[in-house]
C-alpha cells in the first residue's frame, strides 16, 4: 500500500502555561495585525473543512490565489513523484493536488489503531496500491482516477460505522479554534522549505501546522501538515 506508508502524520503541540499558587503576572503581548490575521484564515480553514470534510471548498476560501504559487504548492505537497509536470496545465495539476490531500485526509479516517493491518474492500485497496504516475500521459489519468478515488471513499467512510466515529471526533477537534498566543510574540520566519513556494527571503509565519503570507490585502495559507486528533 504505497499511500499508506508515505503519510506524514505529525502531532499538534500544545504549549501549556502553568502559574505556581503564588500570584505570578505574565505580562501579555500584542500581536500584529498580520498575526491576528494569519489566525483568523487558519481557524476559518478548520470551520469550513469541518463542515462536509471538502478539502476543495476549504483550499479555495483560504489558499493563496496567485496561479504561480498554487502550482508550486502542488509540485511540493502533491506527492505526485520526480515526474517532470512542465507539460500539465495549471487547473489540472491544482485539482490533482486538492483530491490528493482529500485522499490523504479521508485515509486518516480510515486507519483504524486498534488493528495491526487495514482491512479494505478491493476497490478501495485499489486506491492505495495504484502507484504514481509514471509520464505525462499516465498524470492525467491519474488525475481523473483520483477524482472518483475521492467520491469512493467518501461513500465508504458514510457507511462504516468506525470510520464514522472517526469522523465525527475528527470533526469536532477541528471546531476547537488555534488561539492567538497572549504570552509571546509570533514573528515572520524566511527560507520556506517546501519547494519554489516562497523565495529564500519571503516571510511567512508559522501558525500551528498552517504556513500563512500576506497575499495583498488578505492573509492566505500557503501550506498545511497533516494533524493527528485520534
Amino acid at each position: 500500500m504505497h499511500l499508506l506508508r508515505s503519510i506524514p502524520i505529525p502531532l499538534f503541540s500544545v504549549a501549556l502555561a502553568v502559574l505556581a499558587p503564588a500570584q505570578v503576572f505574565v505580562q501579555q503581548v500584542k500581536q500584529s495585525r498580520d498575526v491576528i490575521e494569519a489566525y483568523r484564515v487558519c481557524n476559518r480553514f478548520q470551520q469550513l473543512f469541518a463542515e462536509d470534510l471538502d478539502f476543495d471548498r476549504a483550499f479555495e476560501a483560504t489558499f493563496t490565489k496567485d496561479p504561480a504559487r498554487r502550482r508550486a504548492i502542488a509540485i511540493a505537497e502533491g506527492e505526485f513523484g520526480d515526474l517532470d509536470l512542465t507539460s500539465i496545465d495549471d487547473a489540472t495539476l491544482v485539482t490533482a493536488y486538492k483530491n490528493r490531500m482529500q485522499v490523504l485526509f479521508f485515509t486518516l479516517l480510515l486507519l483504524d489503531e486498534d488493528k495491526k493491518e487495514v482491512s479494505f474492500p478491493a476497490r478501495i485497496k485499489e486506491v492505495y496500491d495504484r502507484g504514481k504516475p509514471r509520464t505525462t500521459q499516465e498524470f492525467r489519468s491519474f488525475a481523473d482516477l483520483l477524482k472518483r478515488d475521492v467520491a469512493e471513499l467518501r461513500n465508504y467512510l458514510t457507511n462504516d460505522p468506525a470510520a464514522a466515529q472517526r469522523t465525527r471526533s475528527f470533526k469536532t477537534a477541528l471546531t476547537k479554534p488555534i488561539e492567538v498566543p497572549q504570552h509571546y510574540v509570533v514573528r515572520p520566519l524566511t527560507s520556506y522549505s517546501k519547494g519554489r513556494v516562497l523565495g529564500p527571503k519571503e516571510e511567512y509565519y508559522q501558525i500551528g501546522d498552517y504556513a500563512v503570507i500576506r497575499e495583498g490585502s488578505e492573509m492566505k495559507i500557503i501550506g498545511i501538515r497533516f494533524f493527528s486528533i485520534f
